[in-house]
């Protein structure tokens, strides 16, 4: 399955783990893809009004801790193993069947406010009208 640490110092390492630590993903170097999606399904998986995920290949991924499996078939007739912790419930990651060889981790899991923005963005004809103009709406800011 997922395997192999990069021993290459030079490489970006980040770490992503649920809600109480207990599932743990190690990424070694950049992510290929960066992508927001705002299909429904994501929708109610997160809880959120869009999901965002950076994609990784899977030899350079490490995964340590228990998780529960669920597997759904999304709008594109393709299946996603989704990895969540049986403890708190937190989604760390999802393997698509669509892309062997690389592994889909929640960008929240990082919990790295500086994480590369989102390069991609699919689903959009289910968007949430304002999540375009979030920037723009006159919101309170807590600190």
């Amino acid at each position: 399955m997922i395997a192999a640490e990069r021993e290459d110092d030079d490489m970006a390492r980040r770490t992503a783990t649920c809600g109480c630590g207990q599932l743990r993903l190690g990424c070694a170097g950049e992510p290929v893809r960066i992508s927001i999606c705002h299909c429904l399904e994501c929708q109610k998986r997160t809880g959120s009004v869009f999901a965002v995920q950076a994609r990784f290949a899977t030899d350079t991924v490490t995964i340590a801790g228990r998780s529960s499996r669920w597997t759904r078939v999304g709008d594109s007739g393709a299946a996603a193993t989704f990895h969540f912790c049986p403890d708190c419930g937190s989604t760390v990651y999802w393997e698509p069947s669509a892309f062997p060889g690389f592994v889909s981790v929640a960008v929240g899991s990082f919990a790295d406010p500086d994480f590369p923005p989102p390069r991609v963005s699919v689903y959009e004809e289910r968007r949430h009208r304002w999540t375009l103009e979030l920037a723009a709406l006159p919101l309170e800011h807590h600190f």
